[in-house]
């Protein structure tokens, strides 16, 4: 699809935007649940979005998808990610594992799956991070995945905090393919089918309470030659540039999170009456308003200008690691207003504000804690002075 007219992406914004508060946020506390009852609900919610036209909205459309490029879906991402089901109930989930798969895909991998992965008909998750292991530096990776005789690749190790890995039909693993642990270029990425002998879900991880992460493991798990995933060694190179576009959606559906935060405090400061008048009346709340208010206008322009940069293929290291970092904290800080406004009410299972505090808390660590991007960012423009000054898309 060629860059659509903005106007469009406004009108396209607005319905989808109805369609997460008005379809899928009455259905949270159920998805949350997780179980049969949820997969039903999520798939009623899926065909409903096929029919409104709202699937898939940025994955290729000669896959099946909305073919929307990933500047115009900057605005979209926000409005599904108010709720932390509106991508897998749109169809957008997997624009990860489809960006990654084509481009570094084998000709079998294409074929076979991609098409099923902008469907829905297949799931996928995406292990990385080891029990053992510092999540900040992937070449200490343990887990190996050793050659076996006649091709293919034989995976032995623990992979763990792995997204939706219960309910995945695919799981692409980082393992170590040569060289001694630390050494980068002997890491290689697999696709490996859920159902193959030796793959198991060892247990459930909740977080904070929440649940959908989990501790996977690889008990000689035989894996065909052609579900290598780019070359040998070059595992690091791709996970880079996955890291650079999944930071960015993430940030962008904090966002949009934090928005809802912050919608539901300004409602209830209005709506809440005491002894002396609506609470927005009192300074000390219509300060939390002008906090979370500052904070969303400031975090907004850094996150889009990291996905135009993103979506134009260049240098977008230091601002993902400021998107990244401003979202998080944003989302954390606003929900923590809202709750203080709500007083007792926020903390409790009526409103959806302990959930968004508590992804708010998580994001600070989810790919990468602030402190690495801290530090990553710095390093840079310490010995670049060009990155120092503000990037202008192209």
């Amino acid at each position: 699809m060629t860059d659509p007219d903005v106007t469009d992406v406004d009108l396209l914004r607005k319905r989808v935007s109805a369609f997460v508060r008005d379809r899928v946020f009455p259905c949270e506390s159920r998805l949350d649940a997780g179980g049969a009852t949820a997969r039903e609900l999520r798939e009623g919610l899926r065909a409903e979005a096929r029919g409104a036209g709202l699937w898939a909205l940025p994955l290729p459309d000669e896959l099946g998808g909305g073919g929307i490029p990933l500047k115009a879906y900057a605005s979209l991402a926000e409005a599904e990610g108010a709720s932390d089901h509106g991508p897998a109930a749109l169809g957008s989930a997997p624009l990860l594992d489809v960006t990654m798969l084509s481009r570094h895909g084998t000709e079998a991998i294409r074929s076979t799956y991609l098409r099923r992965l902008v469907s829905g008909d297949l799931r996928t998750c995406y292990a990385m991070t080891e029990p053992d292991t510092p999540g900040t530096e992937p070449w200490l990776t343990a887990t190996r995945a050793q050659r076996r005789p006649g091709g293919g690749w034989r995976v032995t190790g623990r992979k763990w905090f792995v997204s939706n890995a219960a309910d995945a039909d695919l799981v692409t693993v980082l393992a170590r393919t040569g060289g001694a642990a630390g050494d980068r270029d002997g890491l290689s990425l697999l696709l490996v089918p859920t159902d193959s002998p030796g793959f198991r879900v060892v247990r459930e991880l909740p977080v904070l309470g929440a649940t959908g992460q989990y501790e996977i493991a690889f008990d000689d798990v035989d894996v065909a030659a052609n579900h290598l995933v780019g070359e040998t060694g070059r595992a690091l190179a791709i996970a880079g540039e996955r890291l650079q576009l999944g930071r960015t959606l993430r940030a962008l559906r904090w966002l949009g999170q934090a928005q809802r935060a912050f919608d539901l405090m300004c409602a209830r400061a209005t709506a809440r009456q005491g002894a002396r008048g609506p609470l927005a009346d009192r300074q000390l709340v219509q300060q939390h308003v002008f906090e979370g208010l500052l904070a969303l206008r400031t975090t907004r322009p850094l996150v889009h200008e990291a996905m135009s940069l993103v979506a134009e293929g260049r240098d977008a290291h230091v601002e993902v690691g400021l998107a990244k970092t401003a979202a998080a904290r944003t989302l954390q800080d606003v929900a923590d207003r809202a709750v203080q406004v709500f007083g007792a009410a926020g903390l409790g299972p009526d409103t959806p504000l302990p959930a968004l505090f508590r992804t708010g808390r998580t994001a600070r660590i989810l790919d990468g804690p602030d402190e690495q991007h801290v530090s990553s960012v710095a390093r840079r423009v310490l010995r670049s002075p060009q990155s120092r000054s503000p990037v202008t898309p192209g």
